[in-house]
């Protein structure tokens, strides 16, 4: 797999699954499940964990340093392009990050994206020199605009935030993915390793995730299990997989059989 590298924003990483770090029950449990999934790419809501803006409170940076993983700062709980904005400039501020998850939520109850202000939000920094991954509905028309724009990555969801319900339109996604100019990464839904590793054997190029592993009863082991569907999944993927076929075909042949 070391030559089947994710670039991102002209970055290569290893690995195609990055993972949130909420909802843990600490920060070594966060580490543990960190390092368990192999990512390289970790998410952190700024407007909810310390990474030093608050000099009173443990850091996070301390279990994850910059120094072994990149810090991908997201908007998470911003409901405009204004705090979403505020928020990514303070990321920058806290720790020179440009690379930042975009997310502008429109709907408390389904935390679907109000795609509207998502676009005001990423058009503001895109122009202001951030590399914007952008959280978006799995609209191939949105995620197009997006790409065209200058996002970096574009992350349909699978289905909504934190319900692992996995992937509940494939269909949607082959066309962004038929479509796409810069990396598709599924965000937001999956449930289990199943649905990993159906997201990778659809052609996306990672996945993000964060309470399938949080939420599990062993998030270290479902760490692992969601790292072994990412690479079962791509490799399909690469492999290439045989025709669907209506009726049975015999797995031996028939003809020139020794006894007829």
């Amino acid at each position: 797999m070391h030559k089947d590298p994710l670039v991102i924003a002209g970055r290569a990483y290893q690995s195609r699954l990055l993972v949130g770090t909420g909802k843990y029950k600490d920060f070594a449990e966060t580490r543990a499940a960190v390092d368990a999934s192999g990512a390289e790419i970790v998410t952190v809501a700024l407007r909810r964990v310390n990474l030093g803006q608050n000099k009173d409170e443990p850091n996070l940076l301390e279990a994850l340093p910059p120094d072994r993983f990149t810090i991908l700062p997201n908007t998470a709980g911003c409901y405009t392009a204004e705090e979403a904005v505020r928020t990514c400039r303070l990321a920058r501020e806290l720790g020179d990050w440009k690379l930042v998850k975009l997310e502008v939520i429109g709907d408390p109850q389904t935390l679907y994206p109000d795609m509207r202000q998502t676009y005001e939000a990423a058009k503001i920094l895109i122009a202001e020199g951030f590399e914007v991954m952008v959280y978006s509905v799995d609209d191939p028309v949105a995620c197009k605009a997006f790409a065209e724009m200058g996002c970096v990555a574009v992350m349909p969801l699978a289905a909504p935030i934190g319900s692992g319900l996995g992937i509940r339109n494939p269909y949607n996604l082959r066309i962004i993915l038929e479509q796409a100019t810069v990396p598709i990464l599924v965000d937001a839904g999956v449930g289990t390793a199943s649905d990993v590793a159906v997201a990778l054997e659809l052609g996306c190029d990672g996945v993000l995730l964060n309470t399938a592993i949080a939420a599990a009863q062993n998030p270290v082991l479902m760490a692992e299990a969601m790292r072994l569907g990412v690479e079962a999944g791509r490799k399909a993927f690469l492999a290439g997989r045989m025709p669907r076929k209506l009726y049975a075909s015999a797995s031996s042949p028939v003809d020139g059989l020794f006894f007829e």
